[in-house]
């Protein structure tokens, strides 16, 4: 199994174990994460969730590249394992905390544009590399796009690798919600997590579903679109990964 679930006290902690890959997301995990997140529809020993990454050094680094996802030659179609990996896309309304720990990159955004808000520790950072590796952002970029001002979001996904968003600059423009001591995310997510569960349940999930009906219309003719720009835009993959093989090892500078 590549995700940890603990259940205490009416919340679930969700942890994507995979810390030697910094926690990218696999083809198992995606399947495991869309599971979880349907099973707690159906169980009310479960009355709000944190998703976190394990080993500290990474949330999540969205899709693993080793990741064989086949697409069909129609340039009407394309086929994405991560849009299914969020709670909102398995129709769950019990409330989600992400909990940041290090990186959060790219295909990462579709699980903290799905959680209610995002607690994050000092020493955590965000960035989109796909510019970089002649990728488009099209999923990530509109899910942020609802979560920060438009320049920032824009200068977060044109910048790919150049440079990474710091914890203090996200909690700036709202795209965090609360600072935490490095390797703290999580206990404090919890901690607020516990005060949701305290809630009366039907109440909580209606104020989601409620809160979430302001994103649906506009994201809906987004990402409507998202499949005709990733086809244009996207190098061929053999090309994608050429740009991977050669990236550089270095530190970016943050934007504070």
């Amino acid at each position: 199994m590549t995700l940890r679930i603990e259940v205490k006290d009416g919340v679930a902690l969700v942890t994507l174990d995979r810390p030697a890959r910094h926690n990218a997301i696999d083809l198992a995990t995606a399947r495991e994460l869309a599971l979880a997140w349907r099973e707690f529809r159906c169980d009310d020993a479960v009355r709000a969730a944190v998703v976190t990454g394990a080993g500290g050094r990474a949330f999540c680094t969205g899709i693993d590249r080793s990741a064989d996802v086949p697409q069909p030659s129609s340039p009407y179609s394309l086929d994405d394992p991560l849009l299914a990996i969020g709670p909102k896309a398995n129709d769950l309304w019990k409330p989600v905390i992400a909990a940041v720990d290090g990186m959060a990159c790219g295909g990462a955004f579709y699980l903290l544009g799905e959680a209610e808000f995002i607690v994050a520790s000092e020493n955590s950072t965000f960035f989109d590399p796909h510019t970089t590796y002649g990728m488009v952002s099209a999923y990530e970029s509109l899910t942020m796009a609802q979560r920060m001002p438009y320049g920032e979001a824009a200068r977060l996904a044109l910048m790919g690798t150049a440079e990474r968003l710091g914890a203090a600059r996200a909690y700036a423009i709202g795209l965090v919600s609360e600072l935490t001591a490095p390797g703290a995310a999580a206990e404090v997510a919890l901690r607020r997590a516990a005060t949701l569960a305290a809630q009366p349940t039907e109440a909580v999930q209606g104020t989601v579903r409620a809160l979430w009906a302001a994103h649906e219309a506009g994201r809906a003719q987004a990402r409507a679109q998202a499949p005709a720009l990733i086809a244009l835009g996207n190098l061929p993959p053999d090309r994608q990964a050429e740009l991977f093989a050669a990236r550089k090892k270095r530190t970016p500078p943050l934007v504070r």
